[in-house]
């Protein structure tokens, strides 16, 4: 059981990084990674321009099961950790902000779906 447990962190781990530098090539820049509030966690927080992105990273066999993963509670979660950070953070809170998901699957290059969910799920 514990085994498993590591071996989907890990898997998880991977993952992020992947999308992290997926989304450094398309020039965002990384603010936070596995950001932690009270109520919730955020993968990636990420800017480009005057927008910020919330991102949840799912790793899946299938693109449509990765997107699909992201149920209406976590996206609760997500949201209520990003208005942690937009207190936290004065330019987020000036700025556009948007859930998005980036989907890593075997042998596909991380698809970046923006405006994935809505904040209050």
């Amino acid at each position: 059981m514990a085994n498993d447990r590591r071996r989907r962190e890990e898997h998880g781990r991977a993952a992020e990084l992947i999308a992290l530098w997926a989304l450094r090539l398309k020039g965002w820049r990384l603010l936070a990674r596995r950001y932690k509030a009270h109520q919730g966690e955020v993968d990636l927080i990420m800017r480009r321009g005057a927008v910020t992105a919330f991102i949840e990273v799912k790793s899946r066999k299938r693109l449509d099961e990765a997107i699909a993963s992201v149920t209406p509670r976590q996206a609760r979660r997500i949201a209520a950790a990003a208005r942690q950070f937009m207190a936290e953070d004065r330019k987020a809170a000036q700025q556009f902000c948007r859930f998005d998901i980036v989907a890593v699957t075997p042998y596909h290059w991380p698809r970046h779906v923006e405006n994935a969910f809505e904040g209050d799920g």
